[in-house]
């Protein structure tokens, strides 16, 4: 059983070095470390820990990052392209425009992070969890979201076709002018969702959800109809 965590502090990580850590197996807490740019693509780092790193337009297409840990991390650009992401934990991180297509996101979080513009498509694994994050012009076609809790999730503009959102409760959240085509809400409460942008020719797709009279009355509204 392994017992110490290689720690890195400051300065750039060589391929040579990190190659070195891999190879051994041991888990690594990398703060602070400069790793913009570089090529991770392929190896193992299950149970990393990734703080204050730079990780801008860094590769880690293909490696294996379960149970990985990424705190206030800069890493726009980044890409996760088909990698191993089950049980990984993202907080307060920078992912803007990163690339996780076709990643294994299974029991996967993502807190209080920024991924606008970020390509989540064809992702894997269920229970991914979302919380205050912006996902605004992300692209994450046929996700499940069926039955979760959304608190403070800015889907805004966000490619959302074909996503399910059953029995999905939203709080404080964001589906304004979101591409929704073929998703599903029923069940859903959508009471704390900005639905920006709906209008009455789309408000088929929510049948069987729960909105706020205000939200009714919006709705109604494009008719010139008022609610008593």
């Amino acid at each position: 059983m392994q017992s110490a965590i290689t720690t890195v502090v400051k300065g750039p990580v060589t391929p040579a070095e990190l190659e070195r850590m891999a190879t051994a197996g041991l888990p690594v807490h990398a703060v602070a470390c400069e790793m913009a740019e570089m090529e991770f693509a392929g190896l193992a780092l299950e149970g990393w820990k990734f703080e204050r790193c730079d990780l801008r337009q860094t590769n880690f297409t293909g490696a294996m990052l379960s149970g990985t840990s990424w705190l206030s991390c800069r890493a726009a650009l980044v890409a996760f392209a088909a990698a191993d992401l089950s049980d990984a934990q993202f907080v307060g991180c920078d992912l803007n425009n990163a690339n996780l297509r076709g990643s294994n996101l299974s029991e996967a979080s993502f807190r209080s992070c920024k991924l606008t513009g970020a390509d989540l498509s064809e992702t894997r694994g269920l229970s991914t969890a979302v919380e205050e994050t912006l996902l605004v012009h992300a692209r994450w076609p046929g996700h499940s979201f069926r039955g979760q809790t959304l608190v403070r999730v800015d889907f805004g503009g966000a490619d959302l076709r074909q996503c399910d959102f059953r029995q999905a409760t939203f709080e404080d959240s964001s589906l304004r002018d979101a591409r929704l085509d073929g998703a599903r809400f029923d069940g859903a409460d959508l009471r704390g969702a900005d639905l920006g942008g709906l209008r009455l020719s789309d408000a088929g797709r929510f049948r069987g959800a729960m909105v706020s009279r205000r939200q009714a009355e919006s709705l109604l509204g494009e008719l010139g109809l008022k609610i008593g």
